[in-house]
């Protein structure tokens, strides 16, 4: 595999202003696309975590960062700026510890949130909405004039837990808002990627005139030291994206202290390719799947195609699949490189077994590794065809470089076989008219629909999911408001 230049890793914590070791050691942190090692990391105790809880709580009930705007606002354009200046060692960390091919980092992995997601909330909180005149009524109550008002104010302390398959960007666009709504936050990296999480506190500390304790950024070995934040009635609201598994529990764990919540969860995506849609473009969108080896949440990993052009559509998407390999992830031509680890190989490899038992017919790919590959966590993109939608393939999210193939009879059995899932994340229409297309994707159960090729991406779009996909939007003037409470006020009227 290819070198590229070192950077330097950031080791400690940012607990209340200042960078920490952990109370457990350390733990390693590993390359997954050659198993070596990358460093070692601070390793938190449930006691570090609540020292880190403490920080928040004291940062946002005894300081000014909730209340003043003009600090607020020029702490993230600090934020901003340092960031930029360290684009490309960020570039390189993400590539070493996530794994992901160079060429995404120049889109969702690093450069697009880096453009706007610290930009955006930065912005708005000279244009939000933060006090809505309801005027003047006489309130049948009281029979008095009353002057009405609703003003919204920072939720508290947030508990933020981020994801290893995007973590750069899913931290900045948690931050970004959080902390443009005045709350305090603990931010809880994921133990597979941890560099850039403790480089960011690093840059915070060093860059920002952000004050001791708005913002701790806690690594640790063991996930349980994130469910901290969702048991103690310290946090007021958990902003979580990962698996609808673990958002489960945080639902449940987080009743006791009636936790608001923002949860970012699975999908099983489809793309609707209609039968008058132009089939070679319609049938590009199936590579998704292999880029960043189908590690993302709103991956279309259901591709549904209609029996009148259904051979035409699966030799088209068997021309992708041949045609494409794993690769280091150092190299700007490769789309799909390693899977995290070990743990997740065999995870996607037991699906595609799975696959096979229950009938599915393997196009390309399969159960073998790429026989290139002596160490590293390599799967071959899988092209499966002849899906059942009830196939557990069909059903379940992989989180691998898995493609099923689905046939339809007419429209309205597309758009229920899109639907007939427990997720409703993203998916995508392909048709020959924007009208025929908009017609079915307002029929979809789904978040983030892309038509005839546009995806709605972006720090100002909401991102989230219907169903088992999750709870509120991340991004927009709704993921801005999710971190905010709503005061209603009134006073008498002059």
């Amino acid at each position: 595999m290819s070198q590229a230049t070192e950077t330097r890793h950031e080791t400690r914590m940012l607990i209340n202003g200042a960078l920490v070791e952990g109370t457990n050691g350390t733990f390693e942190n590993f390359n997954p696309a050659t198993e070596e090692s990358l460093g070692h990391v601070a390793d938190a105790s449930k006691d570090d975590m609540h020292r880190a809880i403490d920080a928040a709580r004291a940062a946002f009930d005894e300081g000014s960062w909730s209340t003043d705007r003009a600090l607020r606002k020029r702490c993230l354009l600090q934020l901003q700026e340092a960031l930029e200046r360290e684009r490309e060692d960020i570039r390189e960390e993400l590539i070493r510890e996530v794994g992901c091919p160079r060429a995404i980092t120049f889109g969702p992995q690093l450069d697009a949130p880096l453009s706007d997601a610290i930009r955006f909330p930065a912005d708005l909180i000279d244009t939000y909405q933060w006090d809505s005149d309801l005027g003047d009524a006489v309130v049948s109550v009281t029979g008095q004039n009353t002057s009405r008002h609703v003003w919204r104010e920072p939720v508290g302390v947030v508990g933020a837990i981020v994801p290893w398959n995007f973590p750069f960007e899913v931290s900045l666009n948690k931050l970004g808002p959080a902390l443009a709504t005045g709350n305090t936050v603990v931010l809880k990296a994921a133990p597979d990627t941890p560099f850039n999480a403790t480089r960011l506190g690093r840059i915070i500390l060093e860059h920002t005139d952000i004050p001791p304790g708005v913002i701790n950024i806690v690594t640790s070995a063991d996930h349980l030291v994130g469910e901290e934040l969702t048991l103690s009635p310290k946090v007021d609201l958990i902003s979580f994206t990962g698996s609808t598994a673990v958002g489960r529990r945080i639902m449940e764990k987080g009743a006791a202290t009636m936790k608001r919540l923002f949860l970012e969860l699975g999908g099983k995506s489809a793309t609707i390719v209609l039968d008058d849609a132009d089939l070679n473009t319609a049938c590009a969108i199936g590579i998704a799947p292999i880029v960043h080896a189908g590690q993302g949440c709103a991956t279309p990993t259901r591709m549904l195609l209609p029996r009148s052009r259904y051979d035409e559509g699966v030799a088209a998407l068997e021309a992708i699949y041949s045609s494409i390999k794993p690769g280091d992830p150092q190299d700007a031509g490769t789309l799909c490189g390693p899977v995290i680890s070990d743990k997740q190989r065999r995870r996607v490899v037991g699906y595609i077994q799975k696959g096979i038992d229950e009938g599915g017919r393997v196009v390309v790919g399969g159960t073998e590794p790429p026989a290139e590959f002596t160490r590293g966590h390599w799967v071959t993109p899988t092209l499966f065809a002849d899906v059942d939608n009830a196939m557990t393939i069909a059903q379940e999210e992989i989180f691998g470089p898995v493609l099923t193939v689905i046939p339809y009879g007419d429209e309205e059995d597309a758009i229920r076989l899109a639907n007939d899932s427990a997720y409703g994340l993203a998916g995508n229409v392909m048709a020959g008219s924007r009208e025929r297309a908009l017609r079915v994707a307002r029929k979809l159960r789904a978040g983030f629909v892309g038509v005839n090729g546009g995806p709605p991406y972006g720090a100002e779009v909401p991102f989230g999911g219907f169903k088992a996909s999750g709870v509120g939007r991340q991004n927009g003037i709704a993921g801005f408001d999710q971190y905010t409470e709503i005061k209603s006020i009134g006073w008498p009227a002059e």
